[in-house]
């Protein structure tokens, strides 16, 4: 987090903001405050009107921090020059623009848009006293768009830090009440910086009303998505960007739980397992689709198939390292496995390939031609993939008919001890309908010559169980 520069005509925009505070103090009847949450103390700070005109987008932002990633050259100029004409512009764009397709206008700043153009603002924004939009961005460009010429807007104290306008920013949008919610990579980023300002996780969870686990669970999503943009990242290519995995929350999710499972049984199975579902969340598989990637997928061997008919290896011609040297310790680890390796090969080779594809720089390599055989190895992909998951689908829908009949009768039996200790009490407390037990043995009885009829049918040499089942069932015939 750092210290941004004073916008333009700071001076003259914060000596125009100061008279009119002490205008609202001065004036009679009652002064209209808003309430904010800083350093869990409470401050009412005055309402202004202030013209729209003077007021300058955030850029820091956490409503559009990932998507800021949508153009690099914009980004660029952003960090650069964030006051600047082309940046204010672009974070306008950013603040109209669908979370996780920036092509397209957010459904909720349509609904906004109405709401704003039928009611007008009904409650006030928040800036610092040079004029920057700290609550309220994406309600300051709505208001634009539809020709409004003022906001009605809080005032912070001119002693407040970067670090403190982000404190509150998040405070206000973390409030139950709020409008519209932080997408889920502008969430977690918004924990990174809150943990580089030294914050517990304990803390940061408290503020985000989230549990401990949670946290930790998120900001390893975030590491992975780093990680995995820094191997999209190629000669000529970008890379990939943190917009492109807003919308796989769920799938991330129940990866990071998976990985956490199986790393302590089985490192390689946890790696592989987990460069498999990440390629197919890359490829925008479903939820369902991706939860048959799983420790069966490995045991069918179907990882084998998408090693062989995926794209073909690349000529990086860099050795493979057979350990790994732990800084500051001297001590060498082993390396991952050769699957592991070949597996995150596999993976890179798709991540470039996508990050060719979603690219809108123009430059080397990223011509229509580079872009059209990207797309081929994506599309090539996308059916080994298919094949395999469905492949996988299969086998878990037979595993599950196998195993249906077992487990209907592991729950009978439980029905049965538990019918067991319910009679023990009905004989002591002599309040047992003895017709109407009978009657269900009777039903109990007809189910299990059924049962034995058919579990006897086409065995040889019957288990012990079904042995019994049918001795018992020949007994009844006998009587």
């Amino acid at each position: 987090m750092r210290e941004l520069p004073a916008p333009p005509q700071a001076d003259e925009l914060s000596e125009l903001i100061k008279k009119k505070v002490a205008e609202a103090q001065t004036a009679g009847g009652t002064r209209e405050t808003v309430t904010v949450d800083w350093n869990e103390q409470k401050a009412h700070v005055d309402v202004i009107d202030l013209p729209l005109s003077k007021l300058y987008f955030n850029p820091s932002t956490h409503r559009i921090r990932a998507q800021r990633s949508h153009d690099a050259a914009k980004d660029a100029e952003l960090d650069q020059n964030p006051w600047s004409a082309e940046s204010q512009d672009y974070l306008r764009f950013l603040l109209q623009a669908s979370p996780t397709d920036t092509n397209l206008r957010d459904v909720e700043f349509d609904a906004l848009k109405d709401s704003l153009e039928e009611f007008g603002q009904n409650d006030p924004g928040l800036v610092t006293h040079q004029g920057i939009v700290v609550n309220g961005n994406t309600r300051a460009a709505v208001l634009r768009l539809l020709g409004v010429q003022s906001m009605r807007v809080g005032v912070l104290p001119e002693s407040f830090t970067w670090a403190d306008i982000n404190a509150v920013e998040l405070s206000l949008q973390l409030r139950r009440d709020h409008r519209r919610d932080y997408t889920f990579i502008n969430r977690i980023i918004a924990m990174e910086e809150q943990a580089a300002l030294g914050r517990t996780p304990e803390q940061i969870a408290k503020e985000f009303r989230i549990q401990v686990r949670t946290y930790h669970q998120e900001r390893w999503i975030l590491a992975t998505i780093r990680e995995l943009i820094k191997r999209s990242q190629d000669v000529g290519a970008g890379g990939l960007r943190l917009v492109d995995w807003e919308g796989a929350q769920e799938r991330l999710k129940e990866l990071q739980r998976l990985y956490v499972k199986l790393e302590t049984l089985d490192r390689d199975q946890a790696e592989i397992l987990k460069e498999l579902r990440l390629a197919a969340i890359l490829l925008n598989f479903s939820k369902t689709d991706v939860r048959h990637i799983n420790e069966d997928f490995l045991k069918e061997g179907l990882e084998q198939k998408l090693l062989s008919g995926g794209p073909a290896p690349e000529d990086r011609s860099e050795a493979k390292p057979t350990g790994v040297m732990i800084p500051g310790l001297g001590v060498e680890v082993p390396a991952a496995s050769s699957a592991v390796a070949d597996m995150k090969a596999l993976n890179d080779r798709l991540l470039r390939a996508a990050a060719v594809v979603r690219s809108r720089s123009e430059g080397p390599g990223l011509g229509n031609e580079a872009k059209d055989r990207a797309q081929s190895v994506l599309d090539d992909a996308q059916k080994t993939f298919d094949d395999a998951i469905e492949a996988a689908g299969r086998s878990a829908r037979l595993r599950k008919r196998k195993q249906l009949a077992p487990a209907r009768l592991a729950e009978a039996c439980v029905s049965i001890d538990q019918c067991v200790s319910d009679l023990v009490l009905a004989r002591t407390s002599r309040s047992l309908d003895e017709e109407a037990f009978d009657d269900a043995v009777i039903k109990l009885r007809g189910s299990l010559l059924k049962l034995a009829k058919q579990a006897g049918r086409g065995l040889n040499d019957p288990g012990d169980g079904v042995a019994w089942l049918m001795d018992a069932v020949a007994t009844e015939g006998r009587q």
